[in-house]
């Protein structure tokens, strides 16, 4: 049975935690893909200076070509709230044969019962997180047994995090500083020729 990865998010711009956070779940789990799908509008969250859909797409693009990734716009092409139940759904429809693997953030998993149609991602896919926090351990093995309550299957790896947030990104852009060890350079160059990340958030 083929082993898929699918690691969503906002990738607002994908950044080197993000890149080092799925290239260590395809090694810890011998998968055969590594799929990144950026939301179009992240039900989750509230994002700040959003970047466009098509650019956040292309910097995966981009990353994953330099990674043996791929990239899915199946979210984007939906044209609303993305809801990882149905893309679990969608993908499982395409590769009818394969484990489906999803990985999240620290944050995000904690939340992961309050998500739309739980218990469709907890039937359709292993759920796998590393923390991202010193205390994030603890909290993601505490939650992993709740989950198990509804029989979802989990996967916690202790992963040395890199202390990098799509936010600490923008902000260096904003203040003109170097992004150099928080992006790859094709996603710096990026985000430099595209004028990205250049407005204030308002608070």
């Amino acid at each position: 049975m083929q082993k898929i990865a699918i690691f969503g998010g906002t990738f607002n711009p994908i950044h080197n935690g993000h890149i080092h956070l799925a290239k260590q779940f395809a090694l810890l789990l011998g998968v055969e893909k590594m799929i990144l799908i950026p939301a179009l509008i992240p039900p989750h969250k509230q994002v700040k200076n959003l970047a466009s859909a098509k650019d956040r797409l292309e910097m995966c693009r981009l990353v994953a070509a330099e990674n043996l990734f791929e990239v899915s716009d199946i979210e984007i092409k939906r044209q609303d709230f993305s809801y990882t139940s149905d893309t679990l759904r969608e993908l499982k429809q395409t590769y009818p044969d394969s484990e489906l693997y999803f990985i999240t953030g620290e944050d995000m998993f904690l939340t992961l019962t309050h998500w739309h149609e739980a218990q469709t991602i907890f039937e359709l896919a292993t759920l796998c997180a590393a923390p991202r926090s010193n205390s994030g351990l603890e909290k993601l093995l505490d939650y992993a047994k709740i989950l198990q309550r509804y029989s979802a299957k989990t996967i916690i790896e202790n992963i040395d995090y890199l202390p990098i947030s799509s936010t600490m990104v923008r902000n260096a852009v904003k203040n003109g500083k170097n992004v150099a060890g928080l992006v790859p350079p094709v996603v710096a160059d990026y985000i430099i020729e595209n004028n990205l990340y250049l407005e204030q958030e308002n608070e």
